[in-house]
């Protein structure tokens, strides 16, 4: 019987996706593409579902790419979609997921798994966590947002530190550059991770996907354009059962039940 290259587990609205190639530090490859793609479509269909959370098994949330299947792609017919065609659409999906994704970084984070974790609205570490891009160390250019996203998220020039000198950093520096947003110890880090999940997971689902629409768009915007952008979805917002309830529930001096309409 084969492995599960991907595992799947709900705790009540909060879906967990984990890599499962541990031998090979979670090494992205066809496979894994495939069925990380599929996923994907199901849990942003699923209107019981609120969080995403990404990890890895083992010791690495993912070393990136699988060189072997990254090669073996080169020899594909012209025409037929290779490895960078598979990995752009499943990167895409995940970049604009409409749900929010954290990305819990259980361990060995470097190249596409940089990238991978990228693509996520929040990243949390464990304290054991290292964080590369790493392209350089192996002459390989990144292709899903090393040069393209990480300089959009942390100073230019620790995005260049990390590009050009391919080095690893804690997930301690990593939290004092910006991209990850808490850290915790490894023997704490599930928990961790679950208690902010359920907590993200207890808020109004349309107000986060609203939130989240808004603020994945406005660096391509003016401010006025983002602000635009912010009121006329505030306008669709007044009229929700969530916002109702919400007011509702302060009023009442009660915890709201979003039903995210």
């Amino acid at each position: 019987m084969t492995q599960d290259v991907l595992l799947f587990q709900m705790q009540g609205a909060v879906a967990h996706l984990t890599l499962n190639r541990p031998k090979a530090l979670n090494a992205l490859n066809l496979e894994l593409l495939t069925e990380l793609g599929n996923r994907l479509d199901e849990i942003g269909n699923n209107a019981e579902i609120r969080v995403l959370v990404l990890t890895g098994s083992g010791s690495a949330f993912c070393a990136g790419a699988d060189l072997k299947a990254v090669l073996a792609s080169s020899e594909v017919a012209p025409g037929e979609a290779d490895f960078l065609d598979h990995a752009s659409l499943v990167y895409a999906k995940l970049r604009h997921f409409p749900k929010p994704v954290i990305a819990a970084l259980n361990g060995v984070t470097m190249g596409g798994g940089l990238e991978l974790a990228l693509c996520a609205d929040l990243i949390v570490a464990a304290e054991s966590a290292r964080i590369a891009d790493a392209h350089a160390n192996f002459g390989v250019y990144p292709g899903a947002g090393g040069a393209a996203i990480l300089p959009r998220l942390i100073p230019r020039n620790m995005a260049m530190y990390l590009l050009l000198t391919g080095k690893s950093l804690s997930a301690a520096e990593m939290k004092a550059c910006g991209l990850v947003c808490e850290v915790h110890a490894d023997d704490v880090f599930q928990d961790a991770v679950s208690t902010l999940a359920q907590h993200i997971a207890g808020h109004s689902p349309i107000a986060l996907r609203r939130m989240k629409e808004v603020a994945c768009s406005t660096a391509d915007k003016s401010a006025d354009d983002a602000l635009l952008h912010e009121q006329v979805l505030l306008r669709q917002h007044l009229r929700s059962a969530d916002l109702q309830e919400g007011v509702q529930a302060f009023a009442e001096k009660r915890k709201p039940q979003f039903q995210g309409r």
